[in-house]
């Protein structure tokens, strides 16, 4: 028979192509696990979402009104440029700093963490759904578990205390009889012991509990929290967003399993952030009215310099009234002066709070450039006037420009100090806080009963398909004749096979041994298996016609192939079929085929090459008919040497005379070589193939190494062949096992 040149593979196109009717048949293949996943998905969601603690939402409102409260000495120029539309931006830095949130923490005093110690899994449940018919009962212990909380218990703690060495570390306190209770940390040593209402000091702890509600036993997990950790903690649970642009308007919402505290944690941050709102404006109030009260002094002395000055030299010059011209100027320019004060006043206090390039600060610079250069006009008008005049006038100007400027420097001051004791911030509350303690916001059950089912399937689904591609085992038997080795049968994995070998590992991973014969041949005659056996014998029997001798080697790539299987059922049913077969364990080093016919592996093979025995010692005789078999015998030192030796010719020679067939087991060839040593004397060669097992690659390597030691494989058999819905390997009954007489 000629060589069969191997067939192209396919290209690669075909394999860039995505079939999705084997996608959905491997879906269907491994329905029952996907199902059972998702059920597993589904169950646990649901699990999770009835017995996971809800956690409330507290809502609040805030206004920011667009325009600070005016203070007095700023004019209405100065006064818009310097305000501006509310920043949210701003004001919600504000309301969630740590200046706002850690007086929250301090007054509510949330550094300070109790949690009654409850049953796990249940416990909460059982907790929650208690309803005390009286106020402060308390939920009898469950099977007598009295340690543990099951609803209704309370520890109010008025004072907490405790060295550096045990902040942050969780405190264990035990309620005992009559109010009083034990502290221990976290190794149970006890560091002191105390009474409801009573302060309690020892092992770095000082500790008062104002009130407990508690059966005794009961226990409570008591934490002392840095500030900085509660406060970043707290920061995180809370939102603050403006409703809409420019609008001024702060929603803020907080999440806590406890609806209660959510409530007065927000209420207390929104009290404490108005509070701050208006002392800010207070201290800019305070600010501007000791910069006036400063000023007062020095102006008062002007205006004094002003009227002695005027009236020395209204005596000296023997002059007291002005003309009607010069009383137009000195209005004027008293005006301008006056009104010039004001503005370097109010440039001062400007300066205190922008920038030179500040809008505010240059529109101030704007005014006083105008009004400089109105007083410069109307003075080159008055250096026409008579000296004496000009004199009387610049001396009354100073004078009522220095009494107008302290009359206002007055009004000014008590308008402060008005604005100052009576300040109002620009944000107020709109809505206070509130929580719906009949929604939680968290779990959504429907949500995430649906996302853990969703993701159990998804699991599922993506394991199968990840599996699927990562498994390169041949599948269909087009990819070994690819390979140029036709396929002489497809043997269907047999449910009865899996069943006898889980058996056995089991046993063997139990320690004991499972020794017991088993021919799938003989236990289950009419299994698919078995079937597809008696077609590769009717196969093998054309196929042998043109045989050099009537020996047949079975072999396979690597282990766990199946050939022991192959070989041993092969075997049953030809010699059922009225031959005389012989068939070898020439696995001298792992072979197990003794073990499947019953036997011991004493006086085999390996003994019968070295002389010890000759063919009859070594030959046993089955329980089947015309079925006879040689073990592989003790272990030699050197299985490849003794099946090059002679002996091993001489005896296949000898008992290829005497039986119609002899079939023989080899080693792997990729393991080994022992199966090319052994290839050279038979007359047919198959190579068994695994379903899903061995890749097309190993296959073709095999084909190969026999091919570089001159033996020709006549062909493949594809074994433990799997019922897949993407396969033409389906099977339209299964086996029903004849019951034992």
């Amino acid at each position: 028979m000629s060589k069969t040149s191997a067939a192209p593979g396919p290209s690669q196109d075909d394999n860039d192509e995505i079939d999705l009717a084997a996608l959905l048949g491997t879906l269907i293949d491994h329905k029952w696990l996907i199902a059972t996943v998702t059920a597993a998905g589904f169950a646990l969601s649901v699990a999770y979402a009835l017995l996971a603690a809800p956690v409330y939402q507290a809502n609040a409102m805030i206004q920011v009104e667009s325009n600070t409260p005016t203070l007095p000495g700023l004019n209405a120029v100065s006064q818009v440029l310097t305000d501006s539309a509310p920043q949210a931006v701003t004001e919600i830095a504000l309301l969630t700093s740590r200046a706002v949130v850690g007086k929250a923490v301090e007054d509510l005093k949330l550094d300070v963490q109790v949690e009654p110690r409850q049953f796990p899994l249940i416990g909460g449940v059982l907790a929650r759904r208690f309803i005390p018919s009286a106020p402060g009962e308390v939920a009898s212990p469950w099977f007598g578990l009295s340690s543990y909380g099951w609803g209704g218990e309370r520890l109010d703690v008025f004072q907490f205390e405790v060295s550096n060495e045990l902040l942050g570390l969780p405190l264990t306190l035990v309620a005992d009889n009559a109010g009083a209770y034990r502290l221990y940390d976290e190794d149970d040593t006890l560091l002191l012991t105390g009474k409801v209402g009573e302060p309690a000091a020892g092992g770095g702890v000082k500790l008062q509990i104002k009130e407990m509600a508690a059966n005794p036993g009961m226990r409570f997990d008591l934490v002392k929290l840095p500030s900085l950790a509660i406060i970043t903690a707290l920061q995180k649970n809370l939102t603050a967003t403006e409703r809409a642009k420019d609008s001024g308007i702060i929603q803020l919402s907080y999440l806590l399993g406890d609806p209660g505290q959510a409530a007065a944690t927000l209420d207390a941050i929104t009290r404490q952030y108005t509070r701050q709102n208006v002392e800010r404006n207070s201290a800019e109030a305070a600010n501007s009215l000791e910069f006036v009260k400063g000023q007062l002094p020095n102006v008062r002395r002007d205006l004094e310099k002003a009227e002695q000055a005027l009236n020395a030299y209204q005596s000296q010059a023997h002059t007291v009234d002005i003309t009607v011209e010069t009383k137009s100027y000195l209005d004027q320019i008293v005006a301008l002066d006056n009104s010039l004060s004001q503005l370097k006043m109010q440039q001062a206090e400007v300066s205190r709070r922008y920038t030179p390039k500040h809008p505010a600060y240059r529109a101030l610079l704007e005014q006083l450039g105008e009004i400089e250069a109105r007083k410069k006009e109307l003075s080159d008008r008055i250096s026409a006037l008579p000296e004496t005049q000009q004199e009387v006038l610049r001396l009354t100007r100073d004078m009522q420009v220095s009494t107008l400027t302290y009359t206002n420097l007055l009004n000014q001051a008590q308008q402060l100090d008005i604005a100052r004791a009576g300040t109002v911030g620009n944000a107020r509350v709109i809505d206070p806080s509130v929580v719906d303690v009949n929604e939680p916001v968290k779990p959504k059950r429907l949500q995430l009963v649906l996302i853990g089912t969703f993701l159990g399937a998804f699991a599922a689904i993506g394991w199968v398909l990840v599996r699927q591609m990562l498994n390169r085992g041949v599948e269909d038997a087009k990819e070994i004749e690819q390979l140029g080795l036709p396929v002489y049968a497809a043997i269907p994995m047999s449910q009865y096979q899996r069943d006898h070998e889980s058996l056995g590992k089991q046993l063997r991973s139990n320690g004991k041994r499972h020794d017991k014969p088993h021919l799938l041949s003989l236990d289950a005659p009419n299994d698919l298996a078995i079937e597809a056996m008696r077609s590769l014998r009717t196969g093998l029997h054309f196929a042998m016609m043109e045989a050099k001798n009537n020996i047949l080697m079975i072999c396979g790539s690597g282990p766990s192939a199946g050939k022991t299987f192959v070989s041993t059922n092969l075997a049953t049913v030809i010699s059922q079929g009225g031959q005389r077969v012989l068939l070898i364990d020439a696995d001298l080093r792992r072979g197990t085929l003794h073990r499947v016919m019953g036997h011991t592996n004493q006086n085999g093979l390996s003994d019968l090459l070295v002389g010890r025995v000759d063919v009859a010692g070594a030959t046993r005789h089955s329980t089947i008919p015309g079925l006879d078999f040689i073990p592989r015998g003790q272990v030699p030192p050197n299985p490849s040497e003794l099946l090059m030796h002679p002996n091993f010719a001489t005896l296949l020679k000898t008992v290829s005379q005497r039986y119609d067939l002899v079939v023989i087991d080899t080693p792997p060839i990729l393991a080994v070589t022992d199966a090319a040593i052994i290839g050279r004397y038979a007359g047919t060669s198959l190579l068994v193939a695994r379903f899903g097992f061995n890749s097309a690659k190993e296959l073709a390597l095999a084909k190969q190494r026999f091919e570089q030691n001159g033996i020709e494989l006549r062909g493949a058999i594809l074994n433990a062949v799997e019922k897949r819905h993407d396969s033409t390997y389906a099977y339209g009954y299964e086996y029903q096992p004849i019951p034992e007489r």
